[in-house]
């Protein structure tokens, strides 16, 4: 992700054609709605400028496409199952042990795409090497590559311990010994604060833009990408259960109380999302198709119906069905990958929308407004 990507300046139109050269080297023709003057009942330049930018968006759209959504995708999901794995360790007991071993080894898995998503996306390596020479406190990117180097320590050393005790290397390699010798509860503890930083900052990163889709939901993006890594991750662990004839129903059943309350808390914070913008810039999420998806594979497919799915063993307290637990689980992990294409590509259309744009200006200079 280029640091000088999304919503940095005004728009680089070449004067009277009404072109703009977008993110990719290509150009656009945007409407001159201020033309129709001429015609009767048409708009002056002065009543269009009052609102708008002659219909020209005012900030340059982010660049960001589907590398961007994979690498939010597959953070959260490294995080999340970190620390539910975690978790499962510390206060588990002989039941979250299971839950503890799948959640290093889907945490791991996850993690290996993400510098390459992100060195793609950048264009050139020499550009990731360069972020990793400095350290900007005020840059959310440059704090986010630390953040994920940091948390990329421990989740490999996690992961490799948890392999050497699972007799994955042989005993008697030195490094296994190594391995064996050290508390791996105490490594996976001190990679909490990381896994959670890594959980939320991809939707504190969003909130940082001048976006407006984005800048309004500013202080609901991280605790949403946060909820919504558990209840990816958790889904992801509790699938990779189900698909594993021997692994006990007990670690499927506290997955499904777990994923529950992740997926009401997502559903708080979504509805949310959803209301915070008000009309003008919430247009992304609920224009047309928008809207649909937003209802419909959101919060229907990805969240309502899981619920739905995991109610009759929640409520009567019984043993989940691993077939049943297969459905939801993939079920939650597709909501989870529309989340954040719709949040993605929504900024986009936000950042092409001049009236978002000054409808966010005129929010912050009037807090009434």
């Amino acid at each position: 992700m280029a640091e000088h990507g999304p919503g940095d300046g005004r728009g680089a139109h070449d004067g009277g054609r009404g072109q703009q050269a977008d993110g990719d080297g290509l150009t656009a023709t945007y409407e001159r709605r201020w033309e129709v003057r001429r015609k009767r009942g048409g708009r002056s330049a002065g009543d269009e400028a009052r609102n708008s930018y002659y219909g020209v968006p005012v900030i340059h759209k982010p660049h960001w496409e589907w590398l961007v959504v994979w690498y939010f995708f597959l953070g959260g999901l490294t995080s999340g199952s970190y620390l539910v794995a975690t978790i499962a360790e510390w206060f588990g007991g002989a039941g979250g042990k299971p839950i503890a071993r799948a959640g290093r080894y889907v945490s791991f898995a996850a993690l290996l795409p993400c510098p390459i998503l992100l060195i793609l996306d950048l264009g050139r390596p020499e550009r990731f090497l360069n972020m990793l020479r400095v350290f900007k406190f005020r840059s959310p990117m440059s704090v986010g590559v630390w953040g994920l180097l940091s948390y990329s320590a421990f989740s490999m050393l996690s992961t490799l311990m948890q392999a050497a005790n699972d007799g994955l290397m042989p005993r008697r390699w030195l490094f296994s010994r190594f391995l064996r010798a050290h508390p791996a509860r105490l490594v996976a503890f001190a990679g909490l604060g990381s896994a959670s930083f890594l959980g939320g900052y991809t939707g504190v990163l969003l909130g940082a833009t001048a976006v407006p889709l984005w800048a309004k939901n500013a202080l609901l993006l991280g605790p949403l990408f946060l909820t919504s890594a558990v209840s990816t991750s958790t889904a992801a662990i509790a699938l990779v259960l189900a698909l594993t004839p021997r692994a006990p129903r007990e670690s499927l059943r506290r997955l499904e109380r777990l994923d529950a309350l992740a997926l009401l808390a997502e559903l708080i914070l979504v509805l949310a999302v959803r209301i915070v913008p008000g009309r003008v810039i919430g247009r992304p999420l609920t224009a047309g198709r928008n809207l649909w998806v937003y209802l419909l594979e959101i919060i229907g497919l990805g969240i309502l119906a899981p619920l739905a799915l995991q109610w009759p063993a929640l409520a009567h307290d019984e043993l989940p069905s691993r077939k049943r637990t297969i459905l939801a689980s993939a079920l939650v992990l597709a909501g989870g990958f529309m989340l954040r294409t719709t949040m993605v590509f929504g900024g986009r259309r936000s950042a092409d929308d001049p009236a978002a744009t000054f409808a966010l200006t005129a929010s912050r200079t009037s807090p009434s407004t």
